[in-house]
């Protein structure tokens, strides 16, 4: 029966078809896991008509089921074992409960924290290309009905489909976290030359992205920043280590020779084809350029300068003001805003000044996540 207290209508073939084709143009060109779990969850709760359907993967190092409920939620994680999932995902085989609250196998934890009183289950295993279990479809509650079977015929096609989209999506994660950790070990590289820490590549890296959405950068763009601004000194490599690690101030000569660095880092990505790394040439080649034009390698002026560079500079120098250094101790924050604020328009473009000082706490947030430890 529906919520009003009468049956509900199956749906046809025809309607079937179109939800799975609806969502199958979604799916297609999505490579974001959170989002996929999302758009398979939803089609998953519309083909069996029920109040809620979530997807569950297989953490198998933590022993863990984890999943994305919504956008902007942080996820959600139980044991492996747990629950009416977690009973699907260790025997294989589908779940079909009338009212989970008289099978000993549920888990009442997770309504005790919604406050949502589950009835009917249905729990379908997720294989992947070779038929390992990868997750679980999970349908809850039907309205004041209950799952059928052919309701699990249905939700079983639709963890067929998910199951290898699933896999792609995953074996696209791992590649992209394998890029980004690598980026950052080259960034580190030219960072521990110059007995910067490696916390230091990722707090610009952060702040960079942080600045960029709030200057109006969709998502995508600013995942590019994060990961190519961490290589802005990556022409370090190049300068010799009499200049580079030189405790005292150094003289005309060297300070030229350590200007190269813009240069070398330039020469090093320009070449490529690849989007981060014609990203990652253009900041290593300006983020020392200046507002004013006093900057160098090219005396680059205002909007002259790429807006990737503009941001990186700001990230760049608030982190190196405010960590502390073999060398150095940290600024403290009014020292370090007065600073920026007083590089408005000189050093720094006024605008992104702007947003940066007004959202301070975001920025303080992330050095706090990313503190260095000696």
């Amino acid at each position: 029966m529906g919520d009003n207290g009468s049956v509900q209508r199956e749906l046809s073939a025809e309607e079937m078809l179109e939800i799975i084709l609806n969502y199958a143009a979604k799916i297609s060109g999505e490579n974001d896991l959170d989002t996929l779990l999302i758009l398979m969850a939803e089609m998953g709760r519309e083909l069996v008509r029920a109040d809620r359907c979530t997807l569950w993967l297989v953490d198998h190092e933590k022993n863990r089921l984890w999943t994305k409920v919504a956008q902007g939620i942080d996820r959600v994680d139980m044991p492996a074992d747990s629950g009416l999932a977690g009973h699907s995902i260790q025997t294989g085989e589908t779940v079909l409960v009338k009212d989970a609250y008289k099978d000993d196998r549920f888990n009442q934890a997770i309504d005790k924290k919604t406050n949502y009183r589950t009835r009917s289950v249905l729990c379908i295993p997720i294989r992947s290309f070779d038929q390992e279990i990868i997750g679980v479809y999970q349908a809850i509650h039907k309205g004041l009905d209950w799952f059928s079977e052919k309701d699990a015929k249905k939700l079983s096609l639709a963890s067929t489909y998910t199951g290898k989209s699933i896999q792609a999506a995953i074996l696209h994660s791992e590649l992209v976290e394998t890029q980004r950790e690598i980026i950052f070990k080259i960034g580190e590289v030219s960072e521990s030359r110059s007995r910067e820490t490696g916390q230091h590549v990722k707090r610009v890296a952060k702040y960079s992205r942080a600045l960029a959405k709030l200057s109006g950068l969709l998502e995508p763009e600013a995942q590019m920043l994060e990961l190519a601004s961490p290589m802005h000194d990556i022409g370090k490599v190049a300068i010799p280590d009499r200049i580079l690690k030189k405790p005292g101030k150094l003289t005309a000569e060297e300070y030229a020779a350590m200007q190269t660095h813009t240069t070398e880092g330039y020469n090093i990505f320009k070449s490529s084809t690849r989007r981060i790394f014609k990203a990652a040439a253009v900041i290593a080649y300006e983020h020392h350029e200046k507002w004013d034009g006093t900057g160098y390698p090219r005396g680059l002026k205002g909007e002259e300068i790429h807006l990737y560079a503009r941001i990186t500079a700001i990230a760049d120098v608030f982190d190196a003001l405010g960590s502390d250094r073999v060398y150095k101790k940290a600024w403290p924050l009014n020292q370090i805003i007065q600073f920026i604020d007083e590089g408005r328009g000189r050093h720094f473009d006024p605008n992104l000044v702007n947003l940066f000082l007004e959202n301070l706490d975001v920025f303080t947030a992330i050095q706090k996540q990313y503190k260095d430890s000696f």
